[in-house]
């Protein structure tokens, strides 16, 4: 039998599916971190683009002022030939209005058959991934982060949501080894350390969860998720102060936030006492 505290005392895998259903699961580099509950645009900083030229410049510009009339646009474009930069667009619009799955099966669709280059391609797929993290279907992203790997096989941010992807599943061995070949390449990634020290915890390895956890606070002391992940650790060990010092710490470095969140639920576990937990 599972014990009680892994399912209940809620950690970074669950930052990354609850960030995700509150539209900020757009940041591919590190555990989500939303400004407010009531996320913007889901877009990625720089989407990557299949098109380039004006009609690529004005597209993704309305993206980020006005969804419905980038759509409006990237119809228009693709009617007078704009191909794939024109379906991308549509496909992020659509992802932009709240048409998650839509949205996602459309960008893995231009993934899988479009002509661009593999990096190009394998960027897409990461984005309908993240997009089927948004609709919840962790399945699908593992899938389509797969299908990125293919094209670009030693990608840390591929690898890294991978590991999301799967953690979420739970399935925390194999987001254990993606996170290894993601570490080996880049040791200074304190969300692959948070991930991997999640992983760890559910693995029931308590030691190289701390490892890890320590490591990642080291290079980002303000860093919320693992501040909630050293947390649990904490509580598992029987230090229900020093978990306490660290989701409130969690809470009040990123307010806003789905660590922050997560860790007023622990909180609340913490002080109902063990039968809650």
């Amino acid at each position: 039998m599972a014990r009680p505290a892994r399912f209940l005392l809620l950690g970074a895998f669950a930052a990354l599916a609850l960030a995700a259903l509150l539209g900020g699961a757009w940041l591919v580099a590190s555990p989500p971190r939303i400004e407010t509950a009531e996320a913007s645009l889901p877009l990625p900083p720089e989407p990557p683009r299949f098109a380039e030229g004006p009609e690529a410049d004005r597209c993704f510009a309305l993206l980020r002022t006005d969804a419905e009339a980038a759509q409006a646009f990237a119809r228009d474009w693709e009617a007078q030939g704009g191909a794939d930069g024109a379906q991308h667009c549509a496909a992020l619009a659509l992802l932009a209005r709240g048409d998650i799955e839509r949205a996602a099966e459309q960008l893995e669709a231009l993934a899988r058959r479009s002509g661009a280059g593999k990096a190009a391609r394998a960027a897409v797929f990461a984005q309908a991934a993240q997009a089927w993290l948004m609709a919840a279907e962790p399945a699908r992203a593992f899938a389509a982060t797969t299908l990125a790997l293919s094209l670009t096989p030693d990608d840390v941010e591929l690898l890294i949501d991978r590991a999301a992807a799967l953690g979420t599943m739970e399935r925390f061995g194999e987001a254990v080894a993606d996170l290894d070949r993601a570490l080996a390449s880049d040791p200074g990634r304190p969300d692959a350390l948070v991930f991997r020290a999640a992983a760890w915890r559910n693995l029931d390895r308590a030691e190289p969860a701390r490892r890890d956890v320590e490591q990642a606070l080291a290079l980002d002391p303000g860093n919320a998720e693992a501040l909630l992940e050293r947390g649990i650790l904490r509580q598992l060990a029987g230090d229900t102060e020093g978990a306490r010092m660290d989701w409130e710490r969690a809470i009040e470095i990123a307010p806003h936030s789905a660590a922050a969140d997560l860790a007023f639920q622990n909180l609340a576990l913490n002080e109902a006492g063990p039968a809650a937990r």
